[in-house]
C-alpha cells in the first residue's frame, strides 16, 4: 500500500471515530438515566396542525414584509373576564393551567381545557373568561409584524 493511501485511510478513521466519539457524548448529554438504570428520552406529541380559527375559520395569507414573532404568557385570575377584542395578526397557543372560554361575537363558545391548543379568531370580535376556580396561565404566539398591534379592544360594546 502507498503511503498516500494509508495517510488517506488514517484520515477517514480520525473522523470517523471522532464522529462516534460526539454522538456517544451527545447521547449522554440527550438522556438521563433513571434510578433504576433504564434510559428516558424525549417525547414529542403534536398538539395541533391546522390552518382554521377555532370556530372553523380558514386563517388569512401571511402578511407580507419583515414578520415579527410574539410571545406572551397571560394569567387570568378566577372570575375574570377579558374585554371584547380583536385580532389583526394570527396567534395560536397552549393553556397550561385551568379552562378558558373564547365566546364569539355570534354567542359561539369554545371551552378550552388545560394541556390543550388553541387558534384564535383573526379579525374576528370575542372575549374570553375564566368561569374556573383556579387562575388560567395561557402562552400565546403571535405572528405580527412591527408595529402592529397583538389585539385591538372595543370597549364601547358591553360585557353581560
Amino acid at each position: 500500500m502507498s503511503k498516500k493511501f494509508i495517510w488517506i485511510l488514517a484520515v477517514i478513521l480520525v473522523i470517523i471515530s471522532g464522529t462516534v466519539a460526539v454522538l456517544v457524548d451527545n447521547n449522554k448529554v440527550n438522556c438521563q438515566v433513571e434510578d433504576n438504570g433504564s434510559v428516558q428520552t424525549v417525547q414529542s406529541a403534536e398538539l395541533i396542525r391546522t390552518s382554521q380559527s377555532w370556530d372553523g375559520v380558514e386563517l388569512p395569507d401571511y402578511l407580507a414584509g419583515r414578520p415579527e414573532l410574539v410571545a406572551v404568557k397571560y394569567v387570568f385570575p378566577a372570575g375574570q373576564k377579558l374585554g371584547w377584542h380583536h385580532h389583526p395578526v394570527m396567534n395560536y397557543g397552549i393553556l397550561v393551567q385551568g379552562e378558558l372560554t373564547i365566546i364569539g361575537q355570534d354567542g359561539q363558545e369554545k371551552v378550552v381545557h388545560e394541556g390543550e391548543a388553541v387558534v384564535e379568531m383573526v379579525n374576528t370580535i370575542h372575549h374570553g373568561e375564566n368561569r374556573g376556580d383556579k387562575p388560567v396561565i395561557l402562552y400565546m404566539f403571535y405572528l405580527s409584524q412591527k408595529d402592529m398591534p397583538l389585539a385591538v379592544q372595543h370597549p364601547e360594546i358591553p360585557l353581560e
